[in-house]
């Protein structure tokens, strides 16, 4: 079945407050809309997926619309592999069915990141609008895309267009969103893109700061209330690095407002996103990420905002992170990837977390130490650190790596006299 485009009766637009004070569990999970969904939203039919061809497939001619409805049925599925590889054979990512739904603009409404990407670098028409003549920005803000939102505004999106139900994306992001971390980061991405912030809509009658007090959204009321209040500060650069630091993520989007480079960098060459990683702030590095800051920007002692978390055991912030590709090859003054700290300090579910990642870890240090080589060298032998050559051995990694002195994992575990680990290394 093809999926249709829903007609948002303008009365549930006008009542609106979708979201009802209440949204997902995980900030990073995207916004699912009830059935008062807006003209973004789609119907829960699945598209039929197209089978996988074959080299005799691939060498038939195809008509262009066949492969623009495949191209669409992979977008509606995330099917990031096959997309690309109909984009491979000609199809059009712009390509727009009865209902106005294209590969593009299906990246956007279902927060389909990579699939985005994919579009962008293939010709997307950033400023194509849907059957509601609306952007991409506006689907986005609606479902609480945050990091749609920022990869839009990062490519020049038109930031303060009016879809024909009189909402700008920053008025459905509040009106039609819900009051979680999630819309929280969506709505300073578009305050750190410069969106208009006071603009009535001509069908609510209201500014987006009314929204939110009229829906009850007390999150949203705050940063709000504290975006359109403050004065923008004299030095941008360093506000960003403060509020980075200081874990707070409105005067970060204030800052980013401003004028700020999203790269600059302290005394000890520290970008914003290096100092959030390195207290934890997850809110300020969700924002950051989201307006393409960047995860490999080294330190004056070779740190990244990637390597601290392996310092700091934060999955959180690696969750935060990863959606920016980090490269995991970069190496610490060590000479360690973020899995050899994480293993000396006992961090399970980092350990757990990171050896789901394509890091190596079996990848040895200038001390001649793996991951599990430290943990079981620098660990004291207690369940966290049984837990962790536990989780190390499951996920592939070699114990029969040595030290520099030839010394294996199972001979430093019964020198130290950790029998448990003895066991788990001689099974």
């Amino acid at each position: 079945m093809k999926r249709l485009a829903i007609a948002l009766p303008l009365a549930l637009a006008l009542t609106a407050c979708a979201g009802g004070g209440s949204g997902p569990a995980n900030p990073d999970q995207s916004a699912d809309q009830s059935a008062a969904s807006s003209p973004a939203s789609s119907p829960a039919s699945s598209p039929t997926s197209s089978a996988p061809a074959t080299d005799d497939d691939q060498r038939k001619q195809v008509p262009q619309a066949q492969l623009d409805q495949q191209l669409r049925d992979a977008a509606w599925a995330n099917d990031v592999a096959e997309a690309r590889r109909l984009v491979r054979r000609g199809a059009d990512v712009n390509a727009q069915d009865e209902t106005q739904q294209s590969a593009y603009l299906i990246a956007t409404s279902e927060g389909y990141l990579e699939l985005l990407r994919l579009t962008l670098r293939n010709g997307a028409r950033i400023n194509d609008k849907d059957s509601w003549n609306g952007t991409g920005l506006i689907r986005a803000a609606e479902r609480g895309h945050g990091l749609i939102v920022g990869e839009l505004l990062q490519a020049g999106i038109s930031r303060n267009h009016v879809n024909r139900i009189g909402y700008q994306a920053i008025h459905e992001a509040v009106w039609l969103g819900k009051d979680t971390a999630t819309y929280a980061t969506t709505v300073r991405a578009l305050v750190a893109g410069g969106v208009e912030l006071d603009r009535v809509s001509s069908s609510a009658g209201l500014t987006p700061l009314q929204m939110a007090r009229s829906c009850g959204y007390d999150r949203l009321e705050r940063i709000l209330e504290t975006v359109t209040t403050a004065k923008p500060p004299a030095n941008p650069d360093a506000a960003l690095l403060r509020a980075a630091e200081s874990g707070d993520p409105d005067a970060v989007a204030v800052a980013l407002r401003a004028g700020a480079d999203l790269e600059t960098r302290d005394g000890n060459r520290r970008t914003a996103l290096l100092l959030a990683s390195t207290f934890d702030h997850v809110e300020v590095a969700r924002l950051l990420v989201a307006m393409g800051a960047d995860p490999d920007a080294l330190d004056d002692r070779h740190d990244t905002p990637w390597l601290v978390t392996g310092v700091t055991g934060s999955v959180a912030m690696l969750e935060a992170l990863l959606p920016a590709n980090p490269d995991l090859t970069i190496v610490n003054r060590y000479g360690g990837l973020s899995p050899i700290p994480a293993g000396e300090r006992g961090h399970v579910d980092y350990i757990r977390r990171v050896a789901k990642t394509d890091v190596d870890l079996d990848h040895v240090n200038n001390l001649g130490w793996t991951s599990m080589l430290e943990a079981i060298i620098l660990g004291d032998g207690s369940a966290d650190y049984v837990e962790i050559v536990r989780l190390l051995l499951a996920a592939g990694a070699d114990p029969s790596i040595a030290d520099k002195d030839g010394v294996t994992p199972l001979q430093h575990a019964r020198q130290r006299g950790y029998g448990a680990i003895v066991d788990l290394l001689s099974s």
